[in-house]
């Protein structure tokens, strides 16, 4: 992350109500963005301080600290473990939809299952990088069913799906497999929400189990080792690197490709590319964009 020169200017963050309003200065704000990049790689710049406002505010009012310092101060000394998650949690971008931007999946189902089909008895595996909700794994996992509907037999052993998030809140959000109805209807079709869910006595959608149980959701920093989830045919990591710094997305752009089976696929959002960041991909032109074919 690049450091601006640390001035004595006072922000206000807003994070307290009272008439002692809390003021964190320049450093602390600072300070607090190395943390995030440190532990995270979320990068935030100097004209951040609005979403720390607005995001941080019932946390720091919650664990009864009023400034960024405090809380910095209590992550450090340990005294509160479930302070430093429940931020990274409240600082992480977590926008999804269903079938986002489409020619992902139209890639997968046309070019990338017909590839998969029939090779091994190992079941193939594909990964859900940042996967939020679990919008994004569990319309693979539909895809993947319409196809072998289309093809039956494809594949001797199912295909696995991991999806994977630094939060733990929308990890356990996922794992439930159940939407409401403002989240259901955001780039699904009425065909494929008739399918695929099951109303429920609360008002709620629950997707079927032969969709649900193809996938399987846990914590992962991206930061961090990937030896826990094991080799991949296709990783699917879509608007997730625009939060990085320019070093970080280099790591874990690498650690993708070790990550890769050898011509495995990497699947990014439409405005990231691997281009200066690894020499270990090929790209490859589909119908309405572009993936990353590993050498």
């Amino acid at each position: 992350m690049t450091k601006t020169n640390k001035q004595h200017k006072f922000i206000d963050f807003g994070l307290s109500q009272s008439n002692n309003v809390a003021h964190s200065n320049t450093d602390e704000y600072l300070a607090f963005c190395d943390y995030l990049e440190e532990t995270s790689g979320i990068t935030l710049g100097a004209n951040k301080a609005y979403l720390v406002k607005n995001r941080l505010r019932p946390i720091l009012t919650a664990h009864g600290v009023e400034t960024l310092a405090d809380a910095m101060k209590k992550i450090n000394e340990g005294t509160d473990p479930k302070l430093s998650l429940e931020i990274i949690d409240a600082m992480t971008t977590n926008e999804t939809s269903w079938f986002r931007d489409q020619y992902p999946f139209e890639y997968l189902h046309d070019e990338l299952l017909p590839k998969l089909k029939g090779k091994r008895a190992v079941a193939p595996k594909i990964w859900s990088a940042a996967c939020s909700h679990g919008h994004e794994a569990y319309s693979i996992s539909m895809i993947i069913d319409e196809y072998t509907a289309r093809n039956p037999g494809a594949f001797p052993v199912d295909i696995q799906i991991v999806g994977t998030d630094i939060s733990s809140r929308v990890i356990k959000s996922a794992s439930t497999a159940e939407y409401d109805r403002l989240s259901i209807v955001r780039g699904l079709s009425e065909e494929r929400k008739k399918k695929y869910f099951i109303k429920t006595e609360n008002e709620n959608y629950k997707l079927v189990s032969k969709i649900k149980n193809r996938v399987r959701f846990q914590y992962l920093n991206l930061l961090e080792h990937y030896s826990s989830i094991g080799k991949f045919d296709s990783i699917f990591c879509r608007n997730v690197l625009i939060y990085f710094s320019k070093e970080n997305k280099s790591a874990i752009i690498d650690k993708f490709a070790k990550a890769l089976n050898h011509g495995g696929v990497l699947i990014l959002g439409a405005s990231e590319t691997v281009n200066n960041y690894s020499k270990a991909f090929e790209m490859v032109k589909c119908k309405r964009g572009v993936v990353y074919r590993h050498f």
